[in-house]
């Protein structure tokens, strides 16, 4: 199977993330009432932007290349799309910085309660423990060395796993929000 830079055209070394309009609005959310300048991409295209630029390795630079038909190249509202998509994505990365912060706060809260639980936990299992080998005593024992971890589950998932992919969205959103854009006619 080919690389997937052979699916796209590369310009002075840029991969060209490129996108063919009838209509400057087919690039926005019909529905956001914003001003022009401020308005939400349409979803798909949003979702073309981002899945593209996650494709590459982080060091790949990119250029997108919005074509229009010739009589909206030079209008106003063309010279507002890169702009538009700029703030698009640098607000998306506000919100992506924002959920990371959150689920850092959430994390650290967790593991606030988590390890004293734990540290109780252990030390209960300690003291059943010192009442022999017996079945009945291992069995609490046990049961009280499971809800420890149990209680470190959420700390863990949250602070090892669930914040990577936050900033690695981010970082995606920072790289499209600092994309050269050019706006040129259907050929």
């Amino acid at each position: 199977m080919d690389d997937i830079e052979s699916l796209y055209r590369k310009v002075d070394g840029k991969i060209l993330l490129e996108i063919k309009l009838t209509s400057i609005m087919q690039l926005f959310n019909s529905f956001d009432p914003a001003p022009f300048h401020e308005k939400e991409l349409d979803s798909a295209a949003e979702q073309y932007i981002v899945e593209t630029v996650k494709d590459f390795p982080a060091r790949t630079e990119f250029k997108m290349i919005i074509y229009l038909p010739k009589d909206l190249v030079s209008g106003e509202q063309a010279h507002k799309i890169a702009p538009a998509i700029h703030n698009h994505f640098q607000y998306k990365m506000l919100v992506a910085e924002r959920k990371y912060r959150a689920r850092i706060r959430h994390g650290r809260a967790t593991l606030l309660i988590g390890l004293p639980f734990l540290t109780i936990a252990l030390l209960a299992r300690a003291y059943v423990s010192s009442f022999g080998d017996s079945l009945i005593p291992q069995i609490f024992a046990d049961a009280l060395l499971v809800i420890g971890w149990a209680a470190m589950w959420e700390p863990v998932t949250v602070l090892l796993y669930e914040l990577w992919p936050i900033l690695q969205l981010k970082a995606t959103y920072e790289r499209i929000s600092r994309m050269e854009i050019d706006i040129l006619p259907i050929t």
